[in-house]
């Protein structure tokens, strides 16, 4: 990480059933997909970040949510450096694109999504989940 910059903090969802990851893209950059999930106001809780960005964008609350680990990278769409506290969860229903989301998705991670997945998700958080045995 770069040193001597705050990292543009960010919480995000590891949703993954039946063996692939929900991705989603925003309006503002389209052709690139990430995990659901957006950044906290000030002082709010991790938890309480993941489950109100879940319900804005997906429409969904987050189940059984379970700290994955820190991600530090490159945001793809802002070009800072980026902390993105990720979380596995399952939804209390089907997701729906909602608020900024342009589309959502299903992917293993090596699949005709690899290429347009964001680094964090494709170099990061994809890995994370395969040597947890989730992916």
């Amino acid at each position: 990480m770069l040193k001597g910059m705050d990292a543009m903090r960010v919480v995000a969802a590891a949703i993954v059933d039946e063996g692939r990851l929900l991705v989603v893209s925003k309006k503002a950059a389209p052709g690139v997909f990430y995990l659901p999930g957006g950044k906290p106001e000030p002082g709010e809780p991790a938890e309480e970040t993941l489950a109100r960005e879940l319900s804005e964008e997906l429409g969904a609350r987050p189940l059984d949510a379970e700290l994955l680990g820190h991600v530090e990278d490159v945001a793809a769409l802002e070009g800072v450096p980026m902390r993105m506290t990720v979380y596995t969860a399952r939804l209390d229903r089907g997701p729906s694109p909602d608020a900024e989301l342009a589309a959502l998705g299903w992917t293993d991670g090596r699949d005709e999504f690899e290429p347009r997945l964001a680094p964090a998700v494709r170099d990061q958080v994809v890995p994370l989940l395969v040597r947890a045995g989730v992916l």
